[in-house]
């Protein structure tokens, strides 16, 4: 297998050519490893690795030898160094276990072989931490990569790999998988396990998953991750069938709602509204019925609730750290907007809190009325193409309110869905003239994974992408 060969395959095509003996897992692994470097050496897309050898991973898997990253945050492997992206944690402190989802990696047969990059403690939309320098975008290297997981699409765009470990608490799937022109999936809350060390994160917004380039890599792997560990605090129903079984399956006449104006009021680039209208012609002319449509909630409440829930899991995450090390956060060792974020969040009282998430709770009611009379609604994942680095800067003097509100001025449309935890995936449907990546995102009603990818699968036929490649790939290196 050449360096050309490896790229053109998604994870389902390379399992199949490991299994059917054409080439062996050692092979691909090699190709990888070299892969990886090549390209980590242009995007600063590696926090550990590429390891001299995969992690151990089940060798009748679904994906056995498939070549895979897993992202710098909540998920981890045991004795692999984990640093979250701050400095609070040095070289980074090996845990003693795998996660569940980790465990769930190893069974599908995915070949880890590195780390990748997050901004600190994944609080931003681009990955740019002091922790490891900016991560870039193949599609531009002044441009970012997305956040907060940035590293893993960067490497998956690249061909560096074809699927990658993400996790999303405010878009962090989507926004990069947009930055990067791949499908990121956010699912439904208690979809993917989060155990056995957390219950929830962020207040139940944070979801974990994964970045692909095929529609079929996504719900595949579905099927391999979506597990339910006794004292999940969140269990939702199985799919009637085989999340693989939808791809190509008929979506029926769906009702979709159309929404390219930013909920907070901020900027939309016009060619990101435009790339929405052309994708919503092409739903409409494949038979679905499409109007204009959107939720309706008080988008500042739902910012300030934000401000409260992000900045007190933030609090408690660094107090985790610290009591951990023994080392105190303080501005020497955390960035600038990081400790305003952490001392704010100490001061919230279990009242403000409470408040938030009935702010949250509002909303999500609202949302699911809204997802009664239509089954999708389609926005635009990022307000505009990708940012050019230092935009999104960490280390600005902002206060906590000030951070957050500029980070989702910029994203404002991935964040409902985190709180109302509903299912929505970004699709890479459309380039700018700048030949940036535009990313759709198609959001609909809990546990309608199904329907979401039925709707992606005809998307990924009828506007196909699979032959868009960035300046930055592994076959020019």
């Amino acid at each position: 297998m050449n360096i050309d060969e490896y790229a053109a395959l998604d994870a389902t095509g390379m399992a199949e050519v490991i299994a059917s003996g054409e080439v062996t897992a050692g092979e691909v692994a090699a190709i990888a490893r070299k892969a990886l470097t090549d390209v980590n050496n242009k995007l600063n897309a590696v926090a550990t690795g590429p390891f001299d050898e995969p992690l151990d991973y089940a060798a009748d898997g679904r994906f056995a030898g498939v070549p895979f990253v897993i992202k710098d945050l909540v998920c981890h492997a045991e004795g692999v160094p984990t640093r979250m992206g701050t400095r609070m944690l040095g070289e980074g402190v090996c845990p003693p276990a795998d996660t569940y989802l980790m465990e769930r990696f190893r069974a599908a047969g995915l070949a880890t072989l590195a780390v990748s990059t997050t901004p600190e403690f994944g609080f931003n939309a681009t990955t740019e931490a002091i922790a490891y320098g900016s991560t870039r975008n193949a599609w531009n290297l002044d441009y970012s990569a997305g956040g907060s997981s940035g590293g893993s699409a960067a490497l998956v765009a690249a061909g560096a790999i074809p699927v990658a470990h993400a996790n999303d608490g405010g878009g962090s799937i989507r926004i990069p998988a947009a930055c990067n022109g791949l499908i990121g999936l956010k699912p439904s809350r208690g979809r993917v396990s989060l155990g056995p060390d957390l219950g929830d994160a962020l207040s139940g917004f944070a979801m974990e998953f994964a970045v692909t380039r095929s529609v079929r890599d996504t719900a595949a792997l579905l099927d391999e991750v979506a597990v339910s560990y006794p004292g999940d605090r969140f269990v939702i129903a199985p799919p009637s069938r085989p999340w693989a079984d939808e791809v190509g399956a008929d979506p029926g006449r769906l009702r979709v709602a159309v929404h390219t104006e930013s909920w907070a009021g901020s900027y939309v680039d016009p060619e990101v509204a435009a790339a929405v209208d052309s994708v919503a012609a092409t739903l409409e002319a494949a038979g679905h019925h499409v109007d204009r449509n959107t939720p309706i909630f008080d988008w500042g409440q739902l910012l300030e609730a934000h401000v409260v829930i992000w900045s007190a899991f933030l609090a408690e995450s660094v107090a985790g750290v610290e009591a951990m090390t023994g080392i105190l956060a303080g501005p020497g060792n955390l960035e600038r907007t990081t400790w305003e974020c952490v001392q704010y969040g100490r001061r919230v009282t279990a009242v403000e809190l409470g408040m938030a998430n009935a702010t949250v709770n509002a909303v999500s009611r609202e949302v699911g009325r809204f997802f009664s009379e239509y089954d999708v609604l389609l926005t635009p994942t990022t307000n505009s193409p990708s940012a050019p680095l230092g935009q999104l800067d960490a280390n600005a003097d902002l206060t906590a309110a000030e951070w957050t509100t500029q980070i989702f001025d910029t994203c404002s449309f991935t964040p409902l869905f985190n709180a109302t935890g509903t299912p929505a995936m970004s699709l890479p449907l459309a380039q700018s003239t700048q030949g940036l990546p535009i990313g759709i995102q198609l959001a609909g009603p809990m546990c309608s994974e199904s329907m979401l990818l039925r709707v992606a699968a005809q998307l990924e036929t009828a506007l196909p992408w699979a032959d868009r490649r960035p300046g930055i790939h592994v076959t020019t290196l």
